[in-house]
């Protein structure tokens, strides 16, 4: 019975879809964190009458009969909306407002990109996630430093010593992509370029179509919790439901048997 297999593949997607929807909950006070979203595509289809085949001398089925196969996961999409902007007063958070990543130099050399503006500074004042990894280009803070001053494009200054006037330490840098979604997600909120994403393009913040920062600002998990609550019931029901039609189909195998 066909029935009994294209179920299969019906609760085997709506499990998928809850492992999404569960990371998305889990994740919904992670700074900068990107929700994600499960598509799927039908399978074959078993064709028993071709659309347009001859029915009689002079007339054609307008339909066919089509008799589908169940459904396979086609991707998993990072869904790039904004969070929310939220106030921290703390001085070395920086929220981008618009597009943009910040750069992250990896242990391995390699770079990693980054939404999340909780920035810290490691034991030689240099700027850095939450991991020690440094921001690119990398800034350090001097030790005497006061005052520390993010502008919107990304000029880093503070008053140094008993200096009266600012003092310009060196500029925050943004990249961007040409398919964002196609970053690959290699957890601590961070992602790796690939062939789908495009190479980076760097910028600096509020030209060229690049977001502007905001100091004493983090930019919040984008998962809105009625919309996740939401899907979440849907696919429990759409699992219960696939999950009956396997117990059905049971049961008029069942039927069958018992005639014979």
């Amino acid at each position: 019975m066909r029935s009994l297999w294209t179920s299969t593949t019906g609760m085997s997607a709506q499990n998928l879809n809850m492992d999404v929807i569960a990371n998305n909950l889990a994740n919904v006070s992670t700074t900068g964190f990107k929700k994600s979203r499960a598509d799927f595509q039908d399978l074959l289809y078993q064709i028993m009458k071709v659309p347009g085949s001859p029915t009689s001398a002079d007339t054609k089925s307008p339909t066919g009969i089509q008799v589908g196969l169940g459904v396979k996961p086609a991707a998993v999409t990072k869904i790039f909306t904004t969070g929310d902007i939220v106030q921290t007063q703390n001085t070395l958070d920086v929220a981008i407002e618009g597009q943009g990543f910040f750069q992250v130099l990896l242990p391995d050399g390699n770079t990693a990109y980054t939404r999340a503006g909780n920035l810290k500074m490691d034991g030689d004042g240099r700027l850095c996630t939450s991991d020690g990894y440094p921001i690119q280009p990398e800034l350090a803070i001097p030790e005497d430093a006061r005052e520390i001053t993010i502008s919107e494009t990304g000029v880093v200054s503070a008053i140094l010593g008993d200096d009266s006037t600012s003092t310009e330490l060196g500029n925050m840098d943004l990249v961007d992509f040409i398919n964002e979604s196609g970053l690959i997600s290699i957890g601590r909120n961070l992602f790796r370029e690939t062939d789908a994403s495009g190479a980076a393009v760097v910028g600096v913040p509020g030209t060229d179509g690049f977001g502007t920062l905001l100091q004493g600002y983090v930019e919040n998990s984008n998962v809105n919790l009625v919309e996740e609550m939401t899907q979440m019931i849907t696919t429990q029901r759409a699992y219960e439901i696939n999950s009956n039609v396997i117990t059905t189909s049971d049961e008029m195998m069942q039927t069958v048997t018992n005639m014979v």
